[in-house]
């Protein structure tokens, strides 16, 4: 009877635990679940990066647009792999640029460079390959973790075979693997080929390799004639690193070009419903300041670039309340 008593009793405690557990593993999970929901206290979903391609005009070194970036107070930076070079051959230690970037509590998300790895003539591109596993090189000196990939050198002539532009990035891929950066496919919205989100996803997926990705854009989307309504079928996975920017009615699409582009919000894009797409696909991605506006090269880079990352969180609180 004893026995018995303490056996009941031992179940009785151990049901009891088991339901703790799954009311407080429930009461997680809705806790996550409603961490972004009207009415209580939003995450922030995304994390700000600058392309220094906005400050471009300045002509600063490597080591001032980090610095810049920090105080401005972004979270990472995306600089042109022309830089780092230059950065090396003017005297610089990549290893100085690294702490520099980790003391100042930035990372590397991407970086920006123009290699010809698409085209159909095999020795052009054999060259690109060697060019890309040189700046992949740079990079991983300096923490970075992803590269462009656009479309150079396949720009005006239309007719390129994308199931090739597929295996060519897969090649890239795998280079990147050996270098531990991830290439992100970019789609050109003057692109002959590869203008359309469509397009750009055909290769991503038929690369074949995992961590094939699209670099996305605000201002290309647009330029490139796809319906931003294309974003809601594109996963977390699928977009790592996101330029963020605005573009005006005028001038039109047929003729808008990179110098046309402006702070967002500043514009017409519909960067609410973006934001927001993004964010129901479950994005946590980097939102790169990317701007080409001679205007802006013109000015102060620190006010530039403390600017364009207000506009930025002030387009992301207004689509989902959150700074």
């Amino acid at each position: 009877m004893e026995r018995d008593c303490l056996s009941r009793r031992r179940f009785i405690a151990g049901a009891g635990a088991a339901v703790a557990a799954v009311v407080s593993s429930t009461a997680i999970s809705t806790a996550a679940e409603g961490a972004d929901k009207p009415g209580s206290q939003p995450r922030m979903p995304f994390s700000y990066c600058f392309n220094t391609s906005t400050i471009r005009g300045q002509k600063l070194s490597l080591d001032k647009e980090i610095e810049i970036t920090a105080k401005a107070g972004y979270n990472s930076i995306e600089p042109w792999v022309a830089k780092i070079r230059e950065y090396v051959t003017s005297g610089g230690d990549l290893r100085d640029a690294r702490r520099q970037i980790s003391d100042l509590g930035l990372t590397v998300e991407s970086a920006i460079s123009f290699p010809r790895w698409i085209v159909d003539d095999d020795a052009v591109r054999a060259k690109a390959l060697e060019q890309i596993k040189e700046e992949m090189d740079l990079l991983a000196q300096i923490g970075g973790r992803r590269i462009a990939a656009p479309p150079a050198g396949a720009n005006r002539e239309p007719g390129l075979d994308l199931m090739k532009a597929a295996e060519r990035y897969r090649a890239v891929l795998e280079l990147g693997d050996e270098m531990g950066i991830v290439p992100q496919l970019e789609i050109w919205g003057s692109s002959s080929n590869l203008h359309l989100l469509g397009e750009g996803m055909f290769v991503v997926i038929e690369s074949g390799h995992a961590k094939a990705c699209l670099l996305a854009d605000v201002y290309h989307t647009y330029k490139g004639g796809s319906d931003f309504n294309g974003l809601k079928k594109l996963s977390a996975q699928a977009i790592q690193v996101f330029h963020m920017n605005d573009y005006p009615a005028d001038p039109p699409r047929e003729t808008i070009t990179d110098r046309d582009r402006v702070y967002p919000g500043d514009g017409i894009a519909p960067l609410t419903q973006i934001i927001r797409d993004l964010h129901a696909n479950g994005s946590r991605a980097a939102l790169s300041l990317e701007l080409f506006n001679p205007t802006y090269w013109k000015q102060d880079p620190l006010t530039v670039a403390k600017t364009g990352l207000a506009k930025m969180k002030s387009a992301v609180h207004k689509a989902l309340g959150v700074s």
